[in-house]
Formats: structure tokens, sequence, C-alpha cells
């Protein structure tokens, strides 16, 4: 969106926005902050804005951007306009904060950095908080330094408490006394994150801030700010504010790289999670409905209500997380598994066999990774190299065995399923067998593995040819070639 212009929002008047930090990945719980604010947006006929928090130039990276909106285009949390960027908007930053200072809710600070820290030193040695107590804060022009550089600081109120109605955590109090006056344009001109949040929820018409609770201190100096500009132009609401706990990892520590805590990127690309099953487990790490655990997105925009978030941190459990990709993997059309399979594999078999064989392949497999494992078989060239457990199966007995079996199959014309089944049933039965006994030697031989689809799905996914063309590389030397 332009910048300084205001948007009114749906028919309802609701607009949410994400604002990450482009220093990094899209990460889970920015994932789940952005899923709560669109959901709201969706469930009140709202609008959902994107921002970027670009104003760190130092850290900000395109990488870190592009990564960001790929993770979110993939969720299915696309903004519903152009992002803004908020680097870009720093003279509109700026002049909000000449009016602060031109009205007398700001002051121009000359407090070097030699001062700060002798103070802030004098204070730990006191065993006393540090406060910013500055003796510019009601300084005249007249008694401004010519070429000195300065800070603009609000004037924080140093009398009373100011109240938040927070829709999650509740009602929240801090007495005044606790806000320090807090730089809002730095020395070289540039806005300070806490005055370009103010300006840029203003300017886009964000009506409920939905964000980490780990904001909720910044809300407070977010108000000073706020109300200054209610009495300057007095058009500048409170926004509804919600601060939702953060994510910890199944231990109850905060969450690290070591519980898991990756890119959403990361989930997609390197453990192969459908981003479905993603929205679902986010929508359901500190909100719920009862006990529903599978979601589908038009039902969670009909459920979802912030009021219904916890106040507690929520757990992330990656095994619930793959469990629920199961569920979603067995939902998913083939043409689009085969396609997002095909991509994770070396040598991919034709698609639309690879589609065909998902109905037998997707029945156990967790995620897409396992997918593409139990697919290999399909284009593995011949003779297949058996892996250990395999090889161990193929023994001389097996080997016989394997030959009476090509023997036998050969004379099938009819390649189904079905046939093939009733076929090595009636020669396990003639030879008074169990079929694992044929079975066991027979998936080795077709697939190289212990573990694959079932025996006769495997048959006729390989095909006629194929299928003997295998089992007579691995048959004793006695049996024919195919």
């Amino acid at each position: 969106m332009a910048s300084g212009g205001v948007n009114q929002g749906g028919d309802s008047g609701v607009v949410t926005r994400f604002a990450p930090s482009p220093t990094g990945y899209l990460h889970i719980g920015g994932a789940r902050t952005a899923l709560f604010n669109w959901l709201y947006a969706r469930h009140h006929g709202g609008k959902y804005l994107l921002r970027v928090e670009d104003t760190d130039r130092a850290r900000s990276t395109e990488p870190a951007i592009a990564a960001i909106f790929d993770g979110l285009e993939w969720l299915g949390l696309g903004g519903d306009e152009p992002a803004t960027f908020q680097f870009a908007r720093s003279e509109r930053h700026a002049e909000v904060a000449g009016r602060l200072l031109a009205s007398g809710h700001a002051y121009r600070c000359y407090l070097t950095q030699e001062q700060l820290a002798e103070r802030r030193a004098q204070a730990q040695a006191e065993r006393r908080p540090f406060r910013i107590d500055s003796e510019w804060r009601d300084a005249t022009p007249g008694q401004w330094p010519g070429d000195q550089a300065y800070v603009v600081r609000m004037k924080a109120p140093r009398e009373g408490e100011t109240l938040i109605e927070d829709r999650v955590q509740g009602q929240v109090t801090v007495a005044n006394a606790e806000l320090d006056d807090f730089i809002v344009l730095r020395s070289d001109g540039t806005p300070t994150y806490m005055l370009a949040v103010v300006v840029d929820d203003h300017d886009m018409g964000v009506t409920h801030v939905i964000r980490g609770d780990d904001h909720l201190n910044n809300a407070f100096r977010q108000l000073v700010i706020i109300r200054a500009m209610q009495e300057i132009e007095g058009n500048w609401p409170d926004p509804v504010y919600a601060h939702i706990p953060l994510i910890h990892g199944a231990d109850g520590a905060k969450l690290s790289k070591r519980h898991g805590a990756l890119g959403v990127d990361a989930y997609r690309d390197e453990l192969g999670i459908l981003p479905e099953a993603m929205v679902n487990y986010l929508l359901r790490l500190g909100w719920g409905h009862g006990d529903e655990e599978i979601i589908a997105r038009e039902q969670a925009v009909a459920w979802f209500d912030i009021d219904q978030v916890g106040k507690s941190p929520s757990r992330f459990d990656l095994a619930k997380l793959q469990n629920l990709n199961g569920h979603y993997l067995r939902e998913a059309d083939d043409d689009r598994l085969a396609a997002l399979v095909a991509a994770r594999m070396a040598e991919a078999p034709p698609l639309d066999l690879l589609a065909r064989a998902m109905p037998v392949l997707k029945v156990r497999a967790k995620d897409l990774n396992e997918l593409a494992t139990g697919a290999a078989f399909l284009s593995a060239t011949r003779p297949l190299a058996p892996d250990e457990k395999a090889a161990a199966l193929l023994h001389a007995e097996a080997r016989a065995l394997l030959g009476d079996i090509h023997a036998r199959l050969s004379g099938e014309s009819v390649w189904t399923s079905e046939n093939l089944e009733a076929s090595l049933k009636a020669m396990a039965a003639e030879r008074e067998l169990g079929l694992g006994k044929l079975a066991q030697p027979l998936r080795a031989a077709l697939t190289g593995q212990t573990v694959s689809p079932g025996i006769f799905d495997v048959l006729v996914l390989l095909g006629r040819e194929e299928s003997l063309g295998r089992i007579a590389d691995q048959a004793a030397p006695a049996t024919a070639t195919s």
C-alpha cells in the first residue's frame, strides 16, 4: 500500500497485520501469529495486511524477506494488499516525531552516551532500577546547545498508571513511574522501532494488534505515543491489543533450535510437511474448539476468535505435527502428492505411475520424505541392489523359491492383484507354506527392501514384464531370465 494512506478495512472495519522483521526465516511463532491475524480478519470479514519491519538495515536482508514471503504464501497467509515496507516510510515517522516535539509531548535530549553510562553504573551500584531522568525534559529552545547532537525522547507520564484490556491477557496495569522517557528519533534523524510501529499501525488503519506477549511491555510505551497524538490530532484511536503466549518446547523451555525450531521452509523442504497440516497444527497451539483436532481452514475461519486463545505458553511437539501430517497425506489428492514426491526423488518414475501408487504408499507415511523413500522401488534400475535386511532374505533356498514363483507368475496373463493373490495363495497351499514364506523373498526381489506396500499392489504397479524381470534377477541361476 502507499505510504501514509489510511485503510478502513472490510465491512466489519477490522484490520489486522503481521509485521515480521526480515532478519531470518519465518519461524514457527511468527507463522502462528500470522495465522491468528489472518483468521481473526477472515472471521470478522475484515482485512489482513503485511508489513516488513526493515528499519534495522544492518540485519535486514533481501533473502530473508524472500524467505518470509515464501513461507507465508506456502501457508496461504499472503496479505490482502501489497506489503508495506517500514524503512520506506522513514520520512513519515520523522514527521510525526516533529509534531510530538513541537507540541511539547517530546523533547530534545542532549545526554551523551558517556553520561548515560555513568548514571546507569551509579544506579547499579546503588541497587536501584535505572530510569532516564533527563535535565533536558523541560528545557526551552533558548537552552539548547546549538551544535550538539541530540535524540528526541517522549515525555512519559510520571504519575498514575496505564491500563490495557488485553483480549488474551486480560486487564494488565503498569505504574507510569515504570515508563522511562524512551527515544523516538535517533541522533541521526532516523526513527526508532517504537515510533515506526505506532505510526504505521495508524496509517494502515490497524484496529487489532495481535502479536506475541513478548511485546506486551512495548504496548504501554506505544500507548504514550498514541495518547499524545490523540491530543494533537484527535483521530488516533487505541488499537485493541491481544498478546498471545509464546511457544515452548516439549520440555517447557523457550522454543529454540534444539527443540527443532526451524523456519517453516525447513518443515516443508527438509521434513516433508504439507501446508494444511502445518496450519492445523499451529491453530491448535494455544487455541481450541472443544476436543476437535482435525480442523479444516474453512471451519477454522468460522470458529476462530481471539478470546479463545489461552494465557499459558503452548508446547511444540514434532511427533504430533508428523501424526497430523500423516492424516493430511491420506486426504491429499494423489496427483498433487505425486508431483511433490517426484521433486524429492533423484530418479522419479513417471508421474502417472507415481499417482497410481499413492493410495497404497500413503497409508502409513507421515511425511513426503517417507513417501519418496517408499516410492523408490518404482524407478529402481535392474538388477536391484537389495539393502542389508533384504539381502539376508535372499539366501539359496529363497532364490530357488523365487525361481518357482517366476515360473508360476509367467503363466498368469491376467495381471491384477486379485488374480495374482489367488495364484500365489494356491501355490503356498500346494507347498504347505504360509503366504509370508513366499511374500518375504518376493518383496526383497521386487523392491530391494523388507518394507513396501502390499506385495500384490507392488506386482501390479511394476507391471508384468518388470516384475518378472526383477524376480528372475534374484532367482536361482537355473531360472530363465525375462
